[in-house]
């Protein structure tokens, strides 16, 4: 049964984010949408929820269809407000009276803790307060279910609930999921639209199987581009031949054969269409200064603490040496964050902590979760002049090439989407030049090229790194070692699949 139909679809906000998009939302379907940041996914989720009309072509949906958009972020007004009563705001003052079962139904279903539902949404962790987001929607029974981003702040263990939650949905009841989590859209949907300005395909496949069938689609027309070039350029050449000749000769025949040569270049030419070539939504590029220690930092049996003194767990005698790219394994709260930033520390202040042992040469590129390097009042202008000794023209070029334009560099970095963020937070990591890197969620708010471009990056530069991270599919195409916070000790593990799978049990 269709629910929701798009025929010839195009928005146009400013400039063209897509057209000529046709697509059927039927019971049953778990539908993944892909694009680079700021190509239309959540401008497309909003016209579905029909907040915008359509710029061309024409949405229907079926009678009576209830639409339920999660969104990505809490509302003004309910921060203060406590997890139970912001879901029970959700349904209408007369149902909120009188079944007021239904939060905790829907409370049960997500696993909220008890003690957790009276605490305000502004106390609650970022993936806390998405599930609420979601938990708001739930409640009211919609028909279809619209989810933007929804991976963007849970930890391994609440992205594991959230996809058994969303396979034990009714199967009547189609989700659309925005998102840039690989190991995510594989584990929940069974098709897969990758929108783009002018034709979006779309496979009845989840992401990585859909993807491999586009990237051939792709290559197949390029492939069929360049070899209609090809014959067109070589009509051209007999053309030009068969011109001299009929000059020379003043063959009426030849002229028109030449004439007519000429025509089929300009009509394969015309209707040739090249291999699509996604618009970059901004470079990546990472750097590598080397060095000549082969050991970069040592751990002498460091302990890892609380603010108050209690200890989280021991290091051991341990090693981070050029060429890893070491991957920090464990529960949220087990301490990750806490060596990352004591190994921050230890670097740029050696004395102060004497069990983490940088060597002299050490130049450290680091990022965290939050971008908490990126001042929100600041520009990107601001912030790559003030760093670094460029001129105000290479500056803005670079600053453009990351995918920011002239009238951006100005603007306040916290009006900046978190793809602008993150791009800016790796620009400022390259020209550091580094010959080690920190990276605390480096994925948070990249697309998929963009998460693509930073493994490509890590790898060809044979950078070394200490990493954090709940992108599974960035965890097993970057790390080369793992590190297991497990009760109260560091231990060194083959790969990170045993812990992914922990995660999915204690959820």
């Amino acid at each position: 049964m269709t629910l929701i139909n798009l025929r010839n679809f195009g928005l146009t906000l400013g400039a063209p984010l897509f057209s000529n998009l046709n697509l059927t939302v039927d019971a049953g379907d778990r539908i993944g949408i892909v694009a680079a940041n700021g190509r239309g996914k959540t401008t497309l989720l909003n016209s579905l929820a029909g907040r915008l009309e359509p710029t061309t072509g024409d949405i229907t949906r079926a009678r009576g269809l209830r639409v339920g958009y999660v969104e990505q972020n809490v509302p003004a007004d309910l921060a203060e407000v406590s997890f139970y009563d912001a879901v029970l705001r959700a349904l209408p003052k007369e149902q909120a009276a009188s079944e007021s079962w239904r939060v905790d139904v829907t409370l049960d279903s997500l696993d909220v803790p008890a003690a957790m539902r009276e605490r305000a949404l502004s106390q609650l962790s970022g993936g806390w307060q998405r599930l609420a987001m979601l938990a708001r929607v739930w409640v009211t029974e919609p028909d279809v279910l619209l989810l933007d981003e929804p991976t963007n702040h849970l930890d391994l263990a609440k992205i594991a609930l959230l996809e058994d939650w969303l396979n034990a949905l009714p199967r009547d009841v189609p989700v659309l999921i925005a998102s840039h989590d690989r190991a995510f859209l594989d584990a929940v949907t069974n098709r897969t639209l990758f929108l783009r300005q002018d034709q979006s395909p779309s496979y009845q496949l989840p992401y990585s199987r859909a993807r491999a069938a586009l990237d051939e689609a792709d290559a197949s027309e390029e492939r069929r581009y360049q070899k209609d070039m090809k014959t067109a350029q070589q009509l051209r050449k007999q053309a030009a031949k068969l011109y001299n000749l009929g000059v020379n000769s003043g063959s009426d025949l030849l002229t028109v054969k030449t004439k007519q040569l000429k025509a089929r270049a300009e009509r394969l030419e015309e209707v040739a269409r090249p291999g699509y070539q996604e618009r970059s939504a901004g470079v990546i590029r990472l750097t590598n200064r080397g060095t000549q220690a082969k050991i970069l930092v040592t751990l002498d049996d460091a302990s890892v603490e609380t603010p108050d003194g209690t200890l989280l767990f021991k290091t051991g005698k341990r090693w981070i040496c050029q060429g890893d790219r070491i991957v920090l394994l464990g529960p949220n709260g087990a301490g990750k964050t806490r060596l990352v930033e004591m190994i921050r520390k230890a670097i740029g202040d050696p004395a102060s902590v004497g069990a983490v042992k940088p060597t002299p040469s050490l130049v450290l590129g680091y990022t965290d979760q939050a971008l908490s390097n990126l001042s929100q009042d600041d520009t990107p202008l601001g912030v790559i002049t003030r760093l670094f000794e460029l001129g105000e023209q290479r500056a803005r070029t670079l600053i453009a090439g990351a995918g920011m334009g002239i009238d951006m560099q100005g603007r306040a970095i916290g009006r900046l989407s978190g793809g602008q963020k993150a791009r800016l937070a790796m620009l400022v990591l390259r020209l550091t030049n580094p010959n080690f890197y920190l990276l605390d969620e480096p994925t948070n708010h990249l697309d998929i090229d963009g998460q693509e471009a930073l493994e490509g990056e890590l790898t060809a530069n044979e950078a070394s790194c200490l990493l954090v991270s709940h992108d599974r599919s960035f965890v097993r195409n970057i790390g080369n070692r793992f590190w297991l916070i497990d009760r109260k000790r560091l231990i060194e593990v083959e790969d990170p699949e045993a812990f992914f799978e922990a995660a999915r049990r204690q959820e």
